[in-house]
């Protein structure tokens, strides 16, 4: 078997292209929490506990040139080193809300599963149903 052919059937097992399209949609997931988080929740926290902007908060650890900014963006561009923990809250925040709609997700797939009717047994093929007739007529002879 060739490599080729070999990487084929690989990548066209079931598993490996459910995994690709979960990436994706991950991915694709994780902008709409980014989103959610970034232009809808931290807004409606920073209205409820003052102006809060997480993503501006950090700790200098180094020394600062003269005339730069305060800004957490100005400290990286000058090169200074910063402990940025209010992009970790940020992520933080992201991950735990994402955790949260898929949990909410898992749990309502769960509950349709057991709310739907079990699937009746498929009925027997043709040739077991004459074959059991056949058995049970020479059962009675």
């Amino acid at each position: 078997m060739s490599m080729v052919s070999e990487f084929r059937e690989f990548a066209l097992k079931g598993n490996v292209v459910d995994l690709a399209v979960g990436v994706i949609i991950g991915a694709a997931f994780g902008k709409i929490v980014d989103s959610l988080v970034g232009d809808i929740i931290m807004p409606i926290v920073s209205a409820l506990f003052g102006k809060l902007d997480f993503s501006n908060l950090f700790l200098v650890l180094g020394q600062v040139p003269a005339g730069t900014a305060t800004t957490l963006d100005a400290m990286k561009k000058a090169g200074v080193p910063v402990l940025a923990y209010g992009n970790f809250i940020t992520i933080a925040i992201n991950f735990l809300l994402l955790a949260l709609v898929i949990f909410l997700m898992v749990k309502q797939i769960n509950r349709l599963r057991r709310s739907a009717p079990p699937t009746p047994p498929a009925a027997p093929p043709e040739d077991v149903v004459l074959l059991r007739e056949i058995r049970d007529s020479l059962r009675r002879s």
